[in-house]
């Protein structure tokens, strides 16, 4: 049975979502290893993504995209992280950088540089600071008007997909507060490298690097909406890449429920298959029972990006990553335990599973950043009720 059809039903449009999967399992799944054990950004997968319109489904078409809901952009992320979370991750950076342009940016902007996500362009999302983590309410990295230019001082620490990235949003603190800019990596005095800590031991597309800003000079209109609103606009970024960190969950879950059931299936104990012993069975069905409920939860977050009031945005999207995340966690480790020795291997993929897994519980919004937001929504909500 192929299980990625027999209990995983497409969550859009069928078409998309076909040609995806088989995408991912020719050129993705194979590559998912050497990609995770050498820590590389995936640059020709991305490439090859962006001509099957993943990278831009969302994006308006007078941008070169396809204009589909967020339920779409969801759906390559889960299918995408079901082949390699270290790719989908690649997705979501620039994900956030045509997101904050699209929603604030300047026409001129808009104009410049959007129609090069379609052609394949590589973005980064630089928010963190070694000193701030994820508090971005103030910043080390400063910006000053200098006549018809904006001067960018400082540097960002941790920066996902940032080894390849040709074009960077980058927020820094001007005298208004903090702001959001759009920053071409072959500006002058931009540079990057990659510091003592920057290997993780999941979700990695390449080694994320530090960016340096010395004297970086952008013109006015790279100032992403308005000066000193950086933080608001962050936040609401955040919101969408959110939902689609954890439709990847998901997409981890998946893969680590598809290949343990599969092994089970093969693996002969005690004269019968492991998954004929009913404690085996049980475990596969709390996967399958906790995978869908997550998976329902992603795609009301999905549904929440495109209604016309935004349908309680910060919520749905906070809870979806923090269920989504922790799903995908347990399945991942109930996983290993179904497979017995196998599932401990090095070369089995349960591990990657496991690490890609673990570390989406703190990247993109922790847990405990997660149940914050959703705490201070409900004493708002109850305030005004």
């Amino acid at each position: 049975m192929d299980t990625a059809q027999g209990f995983w039903p497409a969550g859009a449009d069928d078409d998309l979502v076909r040609r995806l999967r088989a995408f991912v399992a020719e050129t993705i799944v194979p590559a998912a290893h050497e990609i995770d054990e050498r820590d590389l950004y995936p640059t020709e997968i991305v490439r090859n993504l962006a001509s099957l319109g993943c990278n831009t489904i969302c994006l308006p078409t007078r941008y070169g995209g396809g204009g589909a809901p967020h339920t779409a952009a969801a759906a390559v992320c889960e299918e995408v992280g079901y082949g390699s979370a270290a790719v989908a991750i690649s997705l979501i950076t620039i994900f956030q950088a045509q997101t904050i342009i699209r929603l604030f940016g300047s026409d001129s902007l808009k104009d410049r540089y959007l129609p090069r996500f379609a052609q394949g362009m590589i973005a980064s999302y630089a928010l963190t600071e070694a000193s701030h983590g994820s508090d971005i309410r103030t910043l080390d990295t400063k910006a000053r008007r200098e006549g018809d230019a904006w001067i960018l001082d400082g540097e960002k620490s941790f920066i996902t997909s940032g080894s390849q990235a040709e074009f960077f949003v980058i927020l820094a603190e001007t005298e208004r507060g903090v702001s959001a800019f759009a920053v071409p990596r072959e500006s002058a005095g931009l540079s990057s490298y990659i510091g003592r800590n920057s290997a993780t031991f999941g979700l990695r597309n390449g080694p994320h690097v530090n960016i340096r800003l010395d004297g970086v000079r952008l013109p006015l209109d790279h100032l992403i909406g308005e000066d000193g609103k950086g933080v608001r606009q962050a936040v609401t970024t955040l919101d969408y890449s959110r939902t689609l960190a954890a439709a990847i969950s998901i997409g981890i879950a998946r893969a680590a429920f598809d290949a343990a059931l599969a092994h089970t299936r093969s693996r002969v104990a005690f004269d019968r298959t492991v998954i004929e012993f009913q404690g085996i069975q049980w475990y596969f069905a709390d996967m399958l029972a906790r995978i869908d409920a997550a998976r329902l939860l992603v795609t009301r977050a999905a549904e929440a990006l495109d209604a016309p009031d935004h349908g309680d945005v910060l919520r749905y999207a906070s809870a979806a990553k923090l269920v989504a995340a922790e799903v995908a966690t347990e399945v991942a480790s109930k996983a290993v335990q179904v497979c017995g020795a196998y599932g401990t291997m090095v070369n089995a993929p349960f591990n990657r599973f496991f690490r890609d897994a673990k570390t989406y519980e703190i990247g993109g919004g922790s847990t405990e950043v997660l149940r914050n937001t959703l705490a201070k929504y409900i004493v708002k909500q109850a305030a005004a009720s």
